[in-house]
């Protein structure tokens, strides 16, 4: 039970990586974008994976960890590639 509630937190705080990751895509700019907030969820979620290879508790779980990092991470090159385009923009 305890690994289904896990995965379910992990499900519900997915869902949001995909939508901010269009919107960051779309905007164009890194206003509004947190580098520190995405740096801080990297962490939680590579503490979060570092605990199930500690356990030895490579299940489901893991596989959500996996898909969630691998989205904040888009979105942490979105922030750089958009935040280039801002320095390009106030130079010309």
């Amino acid at each position: 039970m305890a690994d289904f509630l896990e995965a379910l937190m992990l499900l519900c705080f997915g869902l949001s990586w995909p939508v901010s990751l269009i919107k960051n895509i779309r905007s164009g700019t890194a206003k509004g974008m947190s580098l520190t907030f995405t740096v801080l969820i990297i962490i939680g979620y590579v503490a979060g994976i570092s605990a199930k290879l500690y356990t030895h508790n490579i299940n489901y779980v893991f596989a959500v960890y996996i898909w969630n990092i691998v989205l904040v991470i888009g979105n942490l090159a979105v922030y750089f590639i958009n935040k280039h385009k801002d320095r390009r923009h106030a130079e010309a």
